[in-house]
């Protein structure tokens, strides 16, 4: 949940309107010195053009000075660190939202603007105060302009979307390599049982999404498109896990509330499984699931699509002592800003910090915007199989098991399969170079999910305990499936939250299952001449492991 150029809210754009109009005041007190400065004759007439080159240019130079409002860390190459209150030189303002600053070391880097506040070196220590306050007045513009009914943080919103694919599942999905570059570090086989071995984590454990309550209310000018959670694993500073979100639902006579769907099976959709899995072999003391509310909405007067945060809470897996908190249903209040502030209400009007009589106290706790979270205690069975992925992972408790196929055969083409083990070719394998592309499109994913379902019932009892037989034949569905409809010019592409795409994905997918159904598999579909089928390179259909390396080593 760090930043995202591709999200910078509105408030960066406010923030230049009003730099442009304190610019345009200084103008105008500038005109009133050039006319004073005409009614004076000689050498004073000098002397005031040469301070006000001076002031002109002591202002051109500061107005370049912001103030950092909050710590950043750099997220990638390129990109510069700073703390709060640092004082940063802005070399170039880009339009994305990301500005070329310097710091006072002469370090160079991309910042983003919403951590910016002007710096004012007359004003002094009243400037940090002012910043703040100009900061409320432009989330207060806001959220009148949206007709917010209760407050929401859109700066937090700006600061906790991600770029690029170090926070995408299919990320953490591909084998690490050992420092010598010799052996993968995550990835090993047991001779013993023919697959790969299975790897404990520090943390490893299940937790239930239940319900959201006293959730904030968006206004009548947008439209809301998805209500939803997204979760990561969080040390205080930095993401350390890919970013998981699941979708929420609710009832028109309780908008305030959301709830979750525990337990998905048949054709319920993924993104709506409340069950998720988490691991990681992190060993830091502060280590804890950082969990963020948010809606997708579009404007109906622009048409303009966004993201707005309902808030944020931060719950630490182990206590001061070092030991795992118990498995339980923990009621998590939400907060306003970002994870890196404290004391900030996602509702004022209902302050956890109100003033009166201990009922008061009381009737205002249950009108907190609230997430209910239940930690899972693992069963031996359950460990075994979260055991299989990689050591650091959150995704959701329906697909595990296609996930434990995916590395199962992993490890059969990288471990078992390779003729030398110091070749570095490109391998062909369709379900290796496709699979993280099915990562993220879920519908496609749920398509693979259904047809594997119907597949194993059909299948004995004998044949279900044969991991090679198993494997074949998930690859023989895979290949019906999956394959085709990720080259389908009939599946338009994914968009997030837009729901007449994704129906018009749903009803190309459905059609194909129910085809494939009635002819026992793809290939009919495939060979039939009223097919159409996007061309591909074969490069598409091979697996660069170097090359995956390379882009996690970026």
């Amino acid at each position: 949940m760090s930043i995202s150029r591709e999200n910078i809210t509105e408030i960066g754009a406010l923030t230049e309107r009003e730099e442009d109009d304190d610019s345009a005041e200084g103008n105008e007190e500038d005109d009133d010195d050039e006319e004073e400065s005409k009614e004076s004759g000689g050498e004073e007439e000098e002397t005031q053009e040469e301070e006000k080159q001076e002031n002109e240019s002591h202002q051109q130079a500061t107005s370049k000075e912001y103030t950092a409002v909050g710590n950043f860390t750099a997220q990638q190459a390129g990109d510069l660190t700073f703390k709060k209150g640092e004082i940063l030189l802005i070399i170039e303002k880009k339009p994305d939202g990301w500005w070329m600053a310097k710091n006072a070391k002469g370090n160079k880097g991309l910042v983003p603007k919403t951590y910016l506040e002007p710096y004012h070196k007359e004003e002094g220590q009243e400037s940090s105060e002012e910043g703040s306050e100009e900061d409320v007045d432009v989330g207060d513009e806001i959220a009148d302009e949206l007709e917010v009914t209760q407050r929401i943080s859109l700066e937090y919103c700006a600061k906790s979307s991600l770029r690029g694919n170090q926070f995408r599942a299919s990320y953490f999905l591909q084998p690490e390599l050992t420092p010598s570059q010799l052996a993968f570090r995550d990835l090993m086989w047991d001779a013993k049982t023919g697959t790969i071995r299975a790897r404990p984590s520090h943390v490893s454990l299940i937790l239930t999404l239940w319900s959201c309550k006293m959730i904030p209310l968006p206004g009548m000018s947008i439209q809301v498109l998805s209500r939803h959670v997204r979760l990561c694993l969080f040390d205080g500073n930095k993401v350390l896990s890919n970013i998981h979100t699941v979708r929420a639902t609710w009832q028109p006579k309780k908008p305030r509330t959301w709830t979750f769907s525990p337990q998905v099976t048949g054709i319920l959709p993924c993104l709506l499984d409340g069950d998720c899995f988490l691991r990681s072999n992190s060993l830091s003391p502060d280590l804890g699931i950082l969990f963020e509310l948010g809606i997708s909405y579009i404007r109906n007067s622009t048409g303009e699509r966004g993201e707005l945060s309902c808030g944020w809470v931060f719950l630490k897996l182990f206590d001061a002592s070092g030991i795992p908190i118990p498995a339980k249903t923990y009621e998590l209040f939400l907060n306003g800003g970002t994870p890196y502030e404290k004391g900030v209400e996602v509702d004022n009007s209902v302050s956890r910090r109100a003033h009166g009589s201990v009922f008061h106290q009381m009737m205002m706790m249950r009108r907190q915007p609230q997430l209910l979270v239940k930690l899972r205690s693992l069963n031996r069975r359950s460990r075994n199989i979260l055991s299989l992925l990689p050591e650091i992972l959150i995704g959701s408790m329906c697909c595990i098991h296609l996930l434990i196929f995916y590395r199962q055969i992993l490890g059969d083409v990288l471990l078992k399969g390779r003729m030398s083990m110091q070749s570095a070719d490109f391998i062909s394998n369709p379900v290796l170079a496709t699979f993280p592309t099915l990562l993220e499109q879920p519908d496609v994913m749920d398509a693979l999910r259904s047809s594997w379902a119907e597949k194993e019932n059909t299948l004995k009892r004998s044949e279900k305990r044969d991991g090679e037989f198993l494997k074949a034949v998930f690859l023989l569905v895979y290949h019906d499936c999956v394959v085709p409809l990720l080259h389908s010019t009939l599946l338009p592409p994914f968009r997030w939250a837009e729901e007449e795409t994704e129906s018009a994905r749903w009803k190309v997918i459905a059609d194909f299952l129910k085809q494939n159904q009635e002819n026992k598999g793809a290939l009919q579909a495939l060979l039939s001449p009223d097919g159409v089928h996007a061309p591909f390179d074969i490069s598409e259909q091979t697996y660069d492991f170097l090359g995956e390396i390379r882009k996690k080593a970026v």
